[in-house]
């Protein structure tokens, strides 16, 4: 079992990472917690992951729907309500079992209910021990763009079960996969010969190095964001408009990084050769590269422009001579060029 700390003062906590570390609940979790909510989906239960599982207090299963569809405040709501009919108090704690979208979700209405509940996160899929578990960022959608309302919240602890991922469809691993390309261009990757525990805990170890120094997105923690700016705008122009996309977040994530790349080369930040280790990368693990079929590189363009990095501005996380880091006031004619050369409609 790997153990990684994210170091944030009183606030440090551990992430466990192994097969059977959901199995570790009722040690993590806060001192004093009397009664558990434990948020899940369906599909977690019908896969049998709560079985067994045991926070050392009393609980009850509260469920959501599954897709991007439930994160919305709506679902919020609705959880927060259920933590009140169970009589949970700022004391207790919530318990998230999923993928991504339930970290996201139940987290958020952990930092909403009673100003703030603690909350632990078991992360079933790829996706979710690699990141979206980690790091106290929680939200959920709006009809105009992705994760746009939410809070920095930091769980008491993440157990991330490596048991779990054997029921993984492969497009969840997609998901997954998508992100641990990011961590290619940010830090020591994980290799193709290592084993899942240790692929995992080398992407947990660079995401809590950075989360360390940067707890709010002041600066260094954009560059998790990394293929992230496209990527949302493809989510968010296909939940709006083109849900015959059908883009998971690991597959709009690629496609992201190769636009990243192929507009740094644009800005003479990068060269030719760097462009191709992007693309072989992402062609390692078997991702996408190409823009979606009649995507219009004006509407992509009107989503980045809602990013939470922008400040007035097009603002853009681009590796260059110094590595992967944010670049602010990028010229839409550049970002619409550079769509155009992917294969977007003008």
């Amino acid at each position: 079992m790997h153990e990684i700390r994210v170091a944030l003062g009183a606030r440090s906590y551990p992430v466990l990472i192994g097969p059977g570390a959901r199995h570790e609940l009722s040690g993590v979790l806060p001192v004093g917690a009397r009664r558990a909510v434990i948020v899940t989906q369906e599909a977690v239960q019908e896969a049998g992951w709560l079985q067994g599982l045991d926070p050392g207090v009393p609980f009850e299963v509260c469920t959501m729907a599954g897709g991007e569809a439930t994160k919305t405040m709506g679902t919020v709501e609705e959880l927060c309500r259920r933590f009140a009919q169970s009589g949970l108090s700022r004391a207790d704690v919530v318990v998230a079992v999923g993928g991504g979208i339930v970290t996201d979700v139940a987290g958020f209405a952990a930092a909403s209910y009673h100003r703030g509940t603690a909350y632990v996160n078991i992360a079933t899929t790829l996706l979710g021990q690699v990141d979206a578990a980690i790091g106290g960022k929680t939200g959920v959608n709006l009809p105009e763009g992705k994760n746009l309302v939410g809070a920095f919240w930091q769980p008491a602890a993440v157990l991330c079960d490596t048991e779990t991922l054997a029921t993984l469809p492969p497009r969840e691993w997609a998901c997954g996969k998508g992100e641990m390309a990011k961590y290619a261009f940010l830090g020591q990757p994980p290799r193709p010969d290592d084993e899942l525990e240790e692929q995992v805990a080398r992407c947990v170890a660079i995401k809590a190095e950075v989360v360390a120094a940067d707890e709010r997105e002041g600066d260094r923690r954009m560059a998790l964001n990394y293929g992230h700016t496209l990527a949302h705008a493809l989510e968010s122009a296909g939940m709006a408009d083109h849900p015959e996309w059908d883009l998971r977040h690991g597959e709009a994530v690629a496609i992201g990084l190769i636009f990243a790349a192929l507009l740094a080369r644009r800005l003479g930040r990068i060269d030719e050769a760097r462009v191709r280790q992007h693309r072989t990368v992402v062609a390692a693990f078997d991702l996408p590269s190409a823009l979606p079929p009649g995507a219009s590189a004006a509407e992509l363009v009107t989503f980045m422009g809602r990013d939470k990095k922008a400040q007035q501005d097009l603002t853009f996380v681009l590796d260059g001579p110094e590595g992967v880091q944010p670049v602010r006031g990028v010229a839409p004619s550049d970002v619409l060029a550079t769509l155009v050369e992917m294969g977007a409609l003008s």
